[in-house]
């Protein structure tokens, strides 16, 4: 610690491989000297996938010196840990953590911000039109098309449009296209585009009308007004005293849309509701036998819990109630030994839903116990119970997962095709994890 100031920051963060227990540096914050509450500006662009648990370390130092190693000679000042899907999943992407690592200490806490990089996912849709171009052909009037820059960070640029030919025509109008704006500006808004125009040619060597320059910023007021361009024509500008320009172009209309993601909808309030169906059926083997797909021994959880906590720890992050309803099917359930393809694994029938993850295994291990392994394996059942959930709010407010684990063997196969058609128009997702050696073309086939 500094002895007669604050201390000076840095954040490092430290990124976890998949499978891999190794954490690797990602990238330093900047140092703001003397505070002891900083605000980075330097940020952390990361790929994200939902698929995925990504875990992330961020340690935090006081540096003294700008030239030592940070890792040994500056003060530790604490660190926090933090899955990614967290951040997201957190209301309004914060996250606030305490930071830990000094004994006896508070080390105070850190606020984790995550924002999606939204402008490159926007695309354009624009119309233009010229009026006046200069008559490049000697027995017609021209044959006009456009071509569009992007300008690079080096100053050269890059095409990245063509219009269509209008033939023979000083007064073209084209037709409506869209580019993404990654395409057009890569995101800078304020980055030039180049517009070329040209009179086609048969043979290749098209003519060139003019030119002129806008950018992505100034497009876009064409949402309110006509734009128009002079072209130019610089050669015929320098040789002509009275040259003016060589016609105009009028972007006529401009309109932007979002592809929306996962993300978007996470930020927009949307909640997720995750429900775990699991494969009771005889064929996954006596659960007493260390061959079954349901045997646990005591060093090592069954190939059912493995898949589990596999999908389930990567969900849970984004279900704000924890709260995971959770059924078996294939089995005969106590007290009359019926055949259930939807029993609660709480065994309560009112409120199936389990506390997180480790209350689903509990509930599960609990069942295994109680349930008798049977058949046939029939997935249409639990499908049709979540897409009726699904069914009653579908105003973007609430999305529901169902994950079924299964050994791979499917009896209504024709129901279940049924119900996942029925359950493409609503606002759910079916995650099918197979576990065991079995064949799974009835898995590929859905």
């Amino acid at each position: 610690m500094d002895t007669f100031s604050k201390s000076d920051p840095v954040v490092i963060l430290f990124v976890q491989g998949t499978g891999s227990s190794e954490w690797k540096e990602f990238g330093r914050t900047e140092v703001i000297d003397n505070t002891l509450n900083p605000d980075f500006v330097r940020k952390f662009v990361l790929d994200y996938y939902f698929e995925e648990k990504q875990n992330l370390r961020f340690d935090v130092y006081n540096v003294d010196s700008k030239s030592c190693s940070i890792y040994k000679q500056q003060d530790f000042l604490g660190q926090a840990f933090v899955a990614l899907g967290e951040v997201i999943g957190s209301q309004r992407g914060r996250l606030e953590r305490a930071l830990t690592g000094v004994p006896g200490k508070r080390c105070g806490t850190i606020l984790l911000l995550a924002e999606e990089l939204s402008n490159c996912r926007d695309i354009v849709t624009m119309q233009l039109c010229a009026n006046k171009l200069d008559k490049k052909d000697f027995f017609g009037k021209s044959d006009p098309f456009l071509v569009f820059y992007r300008s690079n960070e080096d100053g050269t640029f890059t095409i990245c449009h063509k219009t269509e030919v209008v033939k023979n025509t000083l007064n073209p109008v084209w037709q409506p296209f869209t580019i993404p704006v990654r395409a057009l500006c890569n995101g800078d808004y304020d980055r030039t585009v180049k517009i070329d125009v040209y009179d086609w040619d048969r043979d290749g060597s098209h003519d060139f009308i003019g030119e002129f320059a806008t950018s992505y910023r100034e497009l876009s007021r064409a949402q309110s007004q006509f734009t128009v361009y002079e072209v130019l024509n610089p050669r015929k500008k320098c040789k002509k005293k009275k040259y003016v320009n060589s016609g105009t172009v009028t972007l006529l209309s401009f309109s932007v849309e979002s592809e929306f993601t996962f993300v978007d909808y996470i930020r927009g309030g949307t909640q997720l509701n995750f429900t775990v169906a699991i494969d009771f059926t005889a064929s996954n083997g006596l659960p007493s036998q260390p061959t079954s797909l349901h045997y646990a021994s005591p060093y090592q959880l069954s190939a059912y819990a493995l898949a589990l906590k596999a999908v389930g720890e990567i969900i849970q992050d984004y279900d704000s109630d924890k709260l995971f309803p959770a059924y078996g099917f294939g089995a005969k359930v106590p007290p009359d030994g019926k055949i259930s393809h939807q029993f609660p694994l709480n065994n309560n029938v009112d409120n199936p839903s389990c506390a997180g993850i480790e209350g689903v295994l509990e509930s599960y291990l609990q069942s295994l116990r109680t349930v008798q392994l049977y058949g046939p394996t029939n997935f249409a059942p639990v499908i049709n119970q979540v897409a009726g959930t699904a069914a009653q709010v579908t105003d973007g407010s609430q999305y529901h997962v169902l994950l079924i684990i299964t050994d791979g063997v499917i009896s209504d196969m024709m129901q279940t095709k049924e119900a996942i058609v029925t359950a493409s128009a609503l606002p759910m997702s079916i995650i099918i994890v197979g576990v065991g050696p079995a064949e799974f073309d009835a898995m590929e086939e859905l």
